[in-house]
């Protein structure tokens, strides 16, 4: 007999299948990764296996697929919830049993995925149930067992209830017939098992049913029970150390081998073989081939691809007029293509949905991805860029060389995307639409976490390893190790470090949670529910299978996208129509207009899409950008990867002299960028016209490149320098040497090609993107004001946002006026009222002020005219949605500030006003009683004399009710000393922004912060001392500031509420979290008038540097923005070299990085250490 954990016994081939397997998606409640599950059955000698997740298919079809593989037969099943009736959702309904189902055919199939989604759409409650009638009715097919010890028959012997675990399995037998009901054996070492085995036993003796035994399998080995139960403490919250945490109580509940079941059960031979008898006669088999797609509904006498050509012809003739045969020989190329694989009614769903949306002003973008290299697109309107214009390809959108579904994003107003999804719903049937589902995984920062905080590590501990692991793209801990010594020295130093590494990499990258893909939307010719199980998510009906399976499987699946700018551009476009400016739609703003690049060009790029960062900001100033290719090339460069030949690409732009080609052969299709490679586009241009492939093969090549497939690579580049012929001698490929290029040249070039291959960005989005951030950037330069009341609507949410967007507009000269019962609208609006244009706070931006209050307030002003009094407003709104809460708040925020009485006073009386004017509405007849009351009283209420309160005091109540300062700020006479500091609220809310991958290059780094303390927490720490966090507010925000003990002794008196002053100190820089100031020291700060008047020091001597010393810094690629931020303080004429030590490569830092010689070197010692800054 083989040893525990071995394969099948001597001369005797496997006869046992695992029939009751969990894998990673029982979310968070099974540690078996498919593909080594399988591997370990492969290794078992077993040749079958059944995947039984609870309550959902999530993994069904790559289970299916990895089987195949492996020469494995899969089973396809799930452990269901089972309940008496599953509309009941009372508390009493919370008792549920297991049961699990197994496909036999592809009727079992189609029925499981009927019970799995009426499980959610039906009967969720707290689980997926069904219920027993629902079983009935899609029985066919289905083999049943009768699961674990929370199945039915164990749960009533568990009772003492052997009747009613009789009466069970007589209904099971009766739904599922003989020979599809079996009872389940399974022993993990737990007394309830022993104590229900004889009771099953004897059912199976008395009702003739078999028996099968079972290892509930959750995890691969028996050693990966502590990984299970760190996964379930995951789930639940809990800490291993937690007594009345769920557990297992067992770590038996593995991937057993033959052997191992046969000790377990040695009396029940036959129970073990029919689990593979069972396995065997399951046969359910996935079609990857064909594809399910929609039919358009046609008008009558037409057909789809006469509809297509129709509408295209229409397009081409406005487009391009009659004269382009360029434009004709596109349209006809890509036609054909789209007949020949069959997606005529694609385009015409596409141009459906996107017509709707334009004929009933819903905004829609100018595209997005490779769609935008279609004429057939833009001639449809589905995308506004002009393919032939800016040379996009359709072969990188479409390939008729290699077969795949065609994918065009579209972006919609956020606001008013779920109109069109419900458009979509009503033409093709609710029930043959669907949204997506999509599974958040535990990534290896924040598996790290995760099972530290199971362990009882402290966060210090956790977050100190966690912050070892690089932030780079698709990091995991095994890459970790390697490429960070630090990391590797304390995993092999430090048990604790070790033990909590080895289980993360157990459970990293497993699926953590469910939820419903941002933008994806299925569209199906049956219901949904023929082709794939559903559930819901927070009421949204999704499918269970990612969108990648769902390609697979041949589905239609469409982005929704829904893009705030493009509410920005349209309410920017209505506020300008509204203040008596043309009539103009999104598609009329130009694309060449001097004074916009001129703007971005100077930095002015606050608000413009894609182009405000600041990084961004400072490339586009050195970059000085004229026209709309230099921004679309902006867009594909500054991103990881291509950074590298951006200042390669600004001395091409700058000096057209020094821009060289491998061969002049390069110059048509790299001289928009200066001879740098940007586009993937460009790639399949220069193996299509240098070396003369097919464009579809060149696309082929591209993404071989772009994927690193070595083995592809070495044929290919044989081929683009030498050419490839056919087995008759004729030429496939002629090859670059056959075309004129030497082969010195077409392999350096080769070589350059696959080395950028993998950076390369799409040409057709970058430009669609342009086309939106010129489209700001125009309204920006012309409509300043008008756009910004736009962009601060878009945001409203953010308080801080909108404190920055403010701060702006004042700094801009617009006034920002506080909110007016009489001039307010519901969103922020441009007020004419004065002498300049101005922007006016919106309503919906007032805490406790709710849509219908404020909708019924505009109303009754509309129809009856302005309020004049307090009293009067309340008598018109007594009988509206306007509460007391309602009209306190908008007192506090200012917005009866222009009617008589002050804010003190009308707090005073605004009560007493509402009851009279209540007890007044409830006297009128029912022929008087309308929404209003009547017509407010000439006479103004009685105010008792009360002064005003205290501007600190007003401004205060503004920012309680609003989130930010409104007619003045408590920093106001302090914005010389503010303007002066390193860092402030805006620059550590961009960098979180900006660096969601959890980039941690500023933590450490020493920073002065100015503001004013708004809040103040004293705290008992662990040691028994005493810590304090403040709120720091300036202009633009807050930050939390933490002072530690011994600084908190110290400086305690100095913290008060209400206290201007400057706090130095470094930051800290958490994942999951906003920067913090870690507190050293604090100074007052002085006001601008104490400034001016003190004595001006005396000029220092200028600090002279060698014109030839150079300053180099030692870092890593992820440190460059804090790197920048620093320099960019003391800009001056010395050369700034960065060697990055991830890359092993040094560039030399643009122009407005390059530094004085009295550059804050102990800054940059701080975040990268003494012997990485030097002087040359």
């Amino acid at each position: 007999m083989a040893a525990r954990g071995g394969g099948m016994r001597e001369g005797r081939a496997a006869m046992f299948a695992h029939l009751h397997m969990h894998t990673e998606y029982s979310l968070l409640d099974g540690a078996n990764r498919i593909g080594d599950l399988l591997d370990r059955v492969q290794a078992l000698g077993m040749d079958a296996c059944a995947i039984t997740d609870h309550g959902v298919m999530y993994g069904v079809v790559d289970f299916y697929q990895q089987a195949l593989k492996r020469g494995i037969h899969p089973v396809i099943g799930c452990e269901v919830y089972v309940c008496p009736n599953m509309e009941d959702k009372s508390s009493a309904a919370r008792d549920y049993s297991h049961l699990v189902l197994l496909c036999e055919t592809q009727q079992g199939y189609q029925n499981l995925i009927k019970l799995v989604s009426e499980g959610f759409t039906r009967g969720f409650y707290y689980k997926p149930r069904v219920d027993y009638d629902a079983l009935r009715r899609y029985s066919g097919g289905l083999i049943a067992l009768s699961a674990c010890l929370s199945g039915d028959l164990p749960k009533a012997l568990l009772e003492g209830r052997p009747a009613l675990a009789a009466e069970r399995a007589r209904m099971y037998l009766d739904i599922f017939g003989k020979d599809h009901f079996y009872i389940e054996l399974q022993d993990h070492g737990l007394a309830e098992q022993k104590q229900v085995l004889p009771g099953l036993i004897r059912l199976s003796n008395e009702l003739d049913i078999p028996l099968v035994c079972t290892n509930d399998c959750h995890y691969l080995t028996q050693e990966d029970s502590r990984a299970q139960e760190i996964l379930m403490c995951i789930q639940t919250g809990k800490t291993l150390s937690d007594e009345n945490r769920m557990r297992m109580h067992t770590d038996q509940m593995y991937i057993k081998s033959e052997e191992e079941m046969l000790r377990a059960f040695p009396e029940f031979q036959d129970a073990l073989d029919r689990t593979h008898e069972i396995a065997m006669r399951c046969h359910v088999d996935f079609d990857f081939k064909t594809k399910h797609l929609p039919s358009y509904p046609l008008p009558e006498g037409e057909t789809a691809k006469g509809m297509l050509r129709r509408l295209c012809g229409e397009g081409l003739a406005r487009k391009y007029g009659e004269d382009r045969a360029d434009a004709r020989e596109r349209l006809e190329y890509e036609l054909s293509v789209i007949e020949k694989m069959g997606y005529v009614d694609y385009f015409l769903i596409v141009w459906d949905f996107i017509h709707y949306a334009r004929e009933n002003g819903i905004l829609v973008g100018p595209g997005r991805g490779s769609g935008a290299g279609s004429i057939v697109a833009y001639t449809l309107d589905i995308t506004l860029i002009d393919p032939l214009k800016y040379q996009l390809l359709f072969e990188r959108f479409l390939n008729p060389e290699r077969v795949s579904m065609p994918d065009l994003d579209i972006d919609f107003d956020y606001e008013r995307r779920p109109e069109v999804i419900e458009y979509v719903s009503r033409k093709y049937g609710h029930d043959h639409v669907s949204q997506i589902i999509t599974f958040g995984t535990m990534a290896a920062r924040q598996v790290l976490r995760d099972v530290g905080r199971v362990m009882g590590l402290s966060y210090a501990q956790t977050d100190a390893v966690s912050k070892m692991v690089p932030t780079e793209l698709n990091m995991t801990l095994d890459k970790a190790l390697k490429v960070n010594p630090e990391l590797k020295a304390a995993y092999d130093a430090d048990e604790q470090v070790r033990a909590l590494i080895d289980t993360a990499r157990k459970l990293e990258g497993m699926p953590r949670h469910a939820s419903t893909h941002a933008a994806g939307v299925l569209i199906t010719a049956k219901p949904v529910n023929e082709y794939v199980p559903l559930q819901t998510n927070d009421d949204v009906v999704t499918t269970q299978f990612p969108m990648t399976t769902l390609e697979s499987l041949g589905l239609l699946k469409m982005d929704f996208l829904g893009l705030r700018t493009l509410n920005v551009v349209g309410d920017s476009l209505a506020l300008i129509r509204a203040g008596g400016g043309p009539d103009m739609q999104s598609a009329d703003i130009p694309m060449d207009d001097e004074s916009v690049y001129q703007m971005i060009s100077a930095g002015d790029t606050v608000g413009v899409f894609q182009l405000e960062s600041g990084g961004m900001t400072s490339f586009l100033m050195n970059m000085k950008p004229q026209n709309f290719e230099d921004i679309v090339a902006a867009i594909s460069l500054y991103r990881p990867g291509p950074m590298e030949s951006i200042p390669r690409f600004i001395q091409g732009k700058q000096n057209p002299a020094s821009v060289k080609y491998l061969t002049p052969k390069l110059e048509p299709i790299l001289n928009v960028t200066y001879g740098c490679m940007v586009y993937q586009e460009q790639v399949m241009q220069i193996v299509r016209d240098l070396a003369g492939y097919s464009m579809g093969r060149s696309d082929l090549v591209r993404r071989a490149m772009a994927k690193k497939k070595h083995d592809v690579m070495a044929k290919e580049k044989e081929y683009f320098i030498h050419g490839k012929l056919n087995d008759d001698g004729t030429i496939d490929v002629p090859g670059a040497v056959r075309l004129g290029v030497s082969e010195e040249a077409a392999e350096k070039l080769f070589d350059e090609m696959t080395a950028f291959a993998s950076y390369a960005f799409n040409k057709s989005h970058a430009a669609a993107y342009g086309v939106v951030a010129v489209q700001t950037a125009w309204l920006k330069r012309h409509y300043l004001t008008e756009f910004m009341a736009a962009l601060i609507n878009s945001v409203a949410g953010d308080s801080e946002k909108v404190a920055f967007y403010i701060e702006y507009c004042r700094r801009r000269g617009i006034r920002v006026l506080p909110p007016d019962v009489n001039r307010s609208e519901e969103k922020f609006s441009v007020d004419f009222s004065g002498a300049e244009k101005a922007i006016r706070f919106g309503l919906n931006a007032v805490k406790n002020v709710g849509h219908n209050a404020v909708a019924a307030l505009i109303a009754e002003r509309e129809k009856n005219g302005p309020y004049r009094e307090l009293s009067g407003f309340i008598t018109r709104s007594a009988s509206a949605q306007i509460n007391k809460k309602a009209v306190e708040s908008l007192i506090k925020a200012g917005a009866f500030d222009s009617l008589s009485g002050n804010r003190a006073q009308k707090l005073c009386v605004y009560e007493k006003l509402m009851d009279g004017a209540q007890k007044k509405a409830h006297s009128i007849l029912d022929g008087q009683l309308s929404l209003f009351g009547d017509d407010e009283p000439a006479a103004p209420a009685e105010y008792p004399l009360m002064e005003e309160y205290p501007t600190r005091v007003r401004l205060n109540m503004e920012k309680e009710m609003t989130g930010i300062y409104l007619t003045g700020h408590p920093l106001e006479d302090y914005k010389r000393q503010l303007a002066a500091l390193d860092v402030n609220a805006q620059y550590l809310a961009s960098y979180a922004e900006e660096h969601q991958e959890g980039d941690m290059s500023i933590d450490q780094m020493r920073v002065k912060m100015g503001g004013i303390i708004t809040e103040k927490r004293a705290k008992a720490t662990k040691a028994g001392g005493m810590m304090g966090i403040l709120t720091l507010e300036d202009l633009y925000g807050s930050t939390e500031a933490l002072v530690f003990p011994k600084v908190y002794e110290r400086l305690s008196n100095q913290l008060e509420v209400g206290t201007v002053a400057i706090l130095s100190g470094r930051l800290s820089a958490r994942e999951d979290e906003r920067p913090k100031l870690i507190l050293d020291t604090v100074a007052p700060m002085r006001t601008d008038r104490e400034l001016a008047s003190m004595p001006k020091p005396a000029p220092a001597p200028a600090a002279r540097v060698n014109p030839s010393t150079k300053l180099y810094l030692r870092m890593e690629r992820a440190q460059l923005d804090a790197v920048s931020f620093i320099l960019e303080t003391t800009p001056g004429d010395m050369r700034v070299y960065f060697y990055f030590t991830d890359e092993q490569k040094t560039f030399l830092a643009p122009g407005s990085l390059w530094v004085g010689a009295d550059f804050d070197r102990e800054g940059l010692e701080a975040l990268l250490g003494k012997g990485s800054v030097v002087l040359k």
